[in-house]
C-alpha cells in the first residue's frame, strides 16, 4: 500500500484525511502504468475504474472528480453534480472527497484548523495567475490564519523552461510578490524557469495564509511520478482531502 502514497505530513486536526498518490500500484499499462487515476488521457476505462476502487477500499469517500480547465472555477464537492469543469472543490460535508489530478502541476490542500472545511486546488501556472488560490480561499468562509495548506508533488522549477508570456501573465494580474525568486533566467532567450511552488507560496502569503507544509518534490526527476512535460503521453495521480465522521 505504501508504494502507492506520498506521505502527506502536516499538523491538521485528526478529523481531516488526505491521500497524495504515486503512479506505482495500480493495474493501468504503459504508458499509464500503473496506478493511473484520469479518464481523460486515454487509459482504458476499467483500468482508470479499477485503480479509484482502490481508493475506496484504502478509505477514501465518494470523490467529487473534476474535468480541470486550468480556470478558477470552485465547487462545493457535496452538490456537485457530474463532472464539473473546475480546477478547485471544497467540502463542509464529512464524507465527500475533494479531490485533483496533476502530472506536473502543483496540487494544493487546504483544511481549517478546526475542521470545519476542505479543499483541494489544481495549480499550473495558468490557474495561478488566474486566481485559482483566491477564489478558493474565497469559498471557505474561513479565516485565513486558521487555514494550513499542503504542496503535492509538481515539477521543480530547475525543469520547468517557460516563455516570457508565462511571466508577463503574473506581472499582469499583478502577482509580482516574490516574482523575482520565482522565475529565473534560462539558458535560452526570452526562456526562464519558473517555480510553482514559490509563486503559490507568495499567493497564500499574500492572502494571509502562512501556514504552508509540503513541496520541495520534483515530479519530472522522479519516476515515482507522473510527469506531462518528461513523457507526454501519460497519467495522472490525485491528491484528495475530506473530513471523516469521526470528531
Amino acid at each position: 500500500m505504501t508504494q502507492r502514497y506520498v506521505a502527506v505530513q502536516w499538523p491538521t486536526p485528526p478529523r481531516v484525511r488526505a491521500l497524495m498518490t504515486t503512479r506505482l500500484g495500480g493495474v493501468s499499462a504503459v504508458p499509464y502504468d500503473s496506478f493511473n487515476l484520469a479518464a481523460h488521457c486515454g487509459d482504458d476505462p476499467a483500468a482508470v475504474e479499477a485503480n479509484r476502487l482502490v481508493l475506496t477500499r484504502e478509505g477514501a469517500p465518494p470523490i467529487a472528480w473534476l474535468e480541470q480547465v486550468h480556470g478558477i472555477g470552485v465547487v462545493d464537492a457535496a452538490t456537485a453534480d457530474g463532472v464539473p469543469r473546475a480546477d478547485a472543490s471544497f467540502a463542509r460535508r464529512a464524507g465527500v472527497g475533494c479531490a485533483v489530478l496533476v502530472a506536473d502541476c502543483l496540487p494544493v490542500l487546504i483544511c481549517d484548523r478546526a475542521a470545519t472545511v476542505v479543499a483541494a486546488v489544481h495549480c499550473g501556472w495558468r490557474g495561478l495567475a488566474r486566481g485559482v488560490l483566491t477564489a478558493t480561499v474565497g469559498r471557505l468562509e474561513a479565516r485565513p490564519s486558521e487555514l494550513i495548506a499542503w504542496f503535492g508533488p509538481a515539477i521543480s522549477q530547475r525543469r520547468y523552461e517557460v516563455g516570457d508570456d508565462v511571466r508577463d501573465a503574473f506581472v499582469a494580474a499583478g502577482a509580482v510578490a516574490g516574482i523575482d525568486d520565482a522565475f529565473v533566467r534560462a539558458d535560452a532567450p526570452n526562456k526562464w524557469r519558473a517555480d510553482l511552488y514559490a509563486l503559490a507560496r507568495a499567493q497564500l502569503n499574500q492572502l494571509g495564509i502562512d501556514a504552508i507544509y509540503g513541496g520541495g518534490f520534483c515530479t519530472f526527476d522522479e519516476r515515482r511520478f507522473y510527469s506531462y512535460r518528461r513523457d507526454g503521453t501519460t497519467g495522472r495521480m490525485a491528491a484528495l482531502i475530506w473530513l471523516s465522521d469521526g470528531r
